[in-house]
């Protein structure tokens, strides 16, 4: 099945992650691709020490996507092709029982991922393995794909009081 962390709320990536831990424990194999993630995050750490969980992403931190330059932007566009073109072939191979891309739809409408590519994996995602796809502001062709759809919104926020981010709760 295909479900979509999406909204404005904190706990997209949480929830895709505790799922992820979920399968992993009960045997499955898991992959988990992060895009527009470069910097090191408290969960990598626990994650590592997970056998069943394999999680890629590109290989440093380009930033903010209104902060990237040009060649920043085809930098990160080809690592994440790259990184969607071997997870689908994972899935294909029988290797993937549940991936997880976790902020696919930033790099999605930002175009920094091949949108055919994008759309083609879940479009035709295998209906025996499970698919959990995050981030804000999904596109109307990934809604319709969904078997489960949960929207995470913003009530409260530490950042509207100044708060930064913490490390171990927000990375």
């Amino acid at each position: 099945m295909i479900q979509i962390y999406c909204g404005d709320g904190k706990g997209k990536t949480t929830a895709a992650l505790g799922l992820a831990v979920r399968a992993a424990g009960s045997g499955m194999r898991v992959r988990i691709v992060q895009f527009l993630k470069g910097s090191q995050t408290s969960e990598l750490v626990s994650l590592a020490l997970i056998p069943n969980i394999t999680v890629q992403r590109c290989d440093r931190d380009y930033g903010f996507t209104f902060r990237m330059s040009e060649t920043d932007k085809a930098q990160i566009t080809a690592c994440h092709n790259a990184l969607l073109r071997d997870a689908w072939a994972a899935v294909q191979a029988g290797e993937t029982d549940l991936l997880v891309l976790d902020e696919f739809f930033a790099a999605y409408r930002t175009n920094l991922l091949d949108r055919a590519l994008a759309l083609q994996v879940v479009q035709s995602f295998p209906s025996q393995r499970e698919l959990v796809l995050t981030g804000r502001d999904p596109d109307d062709a990934f809604l319709a794909c969904a078997d489960y759809i949960s929207e995470i919104h913003a009530v409260h926020h530490p950042f509207e009081r100044g708060i930064t981010a913490r490390r171990g709760i927000e990375y």
